[in-house]
């Protein structure tokens, strides 16, 4: 880990790199990046492994960023798999979860020697049983469980309830499909995910506690070496009004009592923490430009050139009415009034609302930069980008003082380029004609 954080990105450093690499842009701050993982890092017991998650951000920047610093990847699909290794992160270092892993994925798992499969169903483990038997290796194999306790204060609760993730905790201790004899799979972990976006410390520290037990239940029943146990992660950042962050001090002095706990009745077992949103949302700003500025029924309009095909998240997050995310003018100038603006992207949707009623200057103006902070997770990644057609918006890391473009924006020719044109010619007269069946008259 570095003796000291690199430097967070200033507003002038935004403002230039919007200048340079055009907009609608991402840009992501690798100095916030730093310091979001080393101030959990430093407090959090060193038996507490943290994974990244690629769903939340797979630029691969990001993930190589991430690794520098100490993280490990858990990923959920072949590409992010790729993604990981090509960032310089070993197989070793890899989980792979998912509930409908391909063929190709389990292969590609057991070829680069991932940590573990984390399976989610009976029928799982006996694609990976065969497929190791095939490539002449054993599989290191986790179980999901659905737990059957729910969590209170998260954004999205993924226990407690018919999943299709995991295997419910009840099948687990009652189905003989598991303890079902299959050579080419070693059963080695016990792993849950009970919720995200969760800003209750306590909350996290009572779900380690019952995972952690669970865990150990599970492997006694099962009768396999407890040799790691995924908390999973869920962690939270604040990103609507009313909301804050949470105190990683108290929550890391709560955590780690459970953690030493645990090490002390299993000593040697892997604990892992798999983040995504709480390592790299707070890193991340969308930039759109202002094309036109209108009034519309005495609201004022700022119709910008990205939407939310690229911030779906924008809309808000879970939400049943709009909350805006922290949005602001992008400017380097001096203070000025703030009026109420609806900001709005390119698309023919009136979905397309960035923000309602956002407080932005009064002199707001077409070429003016809008900012949409928090961004750094779940924005692009979970975007209908393909909307209208308009593809990736670029990516930029800032770092040092330096801004380093990490995605080049979609092209028309990069979205053409793979569709095939396809026309069909008249049919001859000697075609064979289509006969389709017609139902007698009156016929229901």
């Amino acid at each position: 880990m570095p003796d000291q954080f690199t430097a967070i990105a200033s507003a002038h450093e935004k403002v230039a790199a919007a200048e340079r690499f055009g907009t609608p842009c991402y840009l992501y701050d690798a100095g916030e990046i730093e310091r979001q993982y080393s101030g959990l890092r430093s407090r959090l017991d060193d038996r507490m492994q943290i994974y990244f998650s690629l769903k939340a951000n797979p630029n691969v920047s990001i993930i190589a960023k991430l690794f520098d610093l100490g993280a490990s990847a858990e990923v959920s699909s072949l590409v992010e798999l790729h993604t990981a290794l090509r960032a310089g992160v070993p197989g070793h270092r890899i989980l792979f979860l998912g509930p409908g892993k391909s063929r190709a994925e389990i292969e590609a798992c057991l070829e680069h020697d991932v940590r573990a499969i984390i399976c989610e169903s009976a029928g799982e483990l006996d694609l990976i049983d065969q497929i190791a038997r095939g490539l002449g290796v054993t599989a290191d194999v986790v179980l999901r469980v659905n737990a059957s306790f729910e969590v209170k204060g998260s954004g999205l609760t993924m226990g407690g309830k018919p999943r299709q993730f995991g295997i419910d905790e009840q099948q687990l201790f009652s189905d003989d499909a598991f303890r079902r004899e299959r050579p080419h799979v070693r059963l080695m972990g016990v792993q849950a995910y009970m919720g995200t976006r969760i800003l209750l410390e306590a909350t996290i520290v009572e779900n380690t506690r019952r995972i952690f037990e669970l865990a150990e239940q599970i492997a006694a029943h099962l009768d396999f070496h407890l040799e790691l146990v995924d908390v999973g992660g869920g962690l939270g950042v604040a990103y609507f009004k009313g909301e804050h962050d949470l105190d990683i001090e108290l929550l890391a002095a709560d955590l780690n009592e459970q953690i030493a706990a645990f090490a002390s009745r299993r000593p040697g077992t892997e604990i892992v923490m798999e983040l995504g949103r709480y390592l790299v949302a707070t890193c991340g700003t969308y930039v759109t430009r202002v094309r036109y500025v209108k009034e519309s029924l005495g609201e004022r309009f700022a119709v910008t050139d990205g939407g939310t095909n690229h911030h779906m998240a924008a809309i808000g997050i879970g939400s049943i009415g709009k909350r805006n995310f922290p949005i602001a003018a992008l400017r380097t100038d001096g203070d000025t009034e703030l009026v109420p603006w609806n900001v709005t992207g390119p698309l023919c949707t009136p979905n397309d609302t960035i923000g309602k009623a956002v407080q932005l200057p009064a002199d707001l103006a077409p070429g003016d930069l809008i900012a949409v902070e928090r961004s750094g997770a779940y924005g692009v990644t979970a975007s209908p980008v393909h909307f209208l057609s308009h593809g990736y918006p670029a990516e930029v890391l800032l770092e040092g003082g330096a801004a380093v473009l990490v995605r080049h924006r979609d092209a028309p020719e990069d979205l053409m380029s793979r569709q095939i044109l396809h026309r069909f010619a008249h049919a001859s007269s000697d075609a064979t004609p289509i006969t389709v069946p017609v139902a007698p008259e009156g016929a229901s």
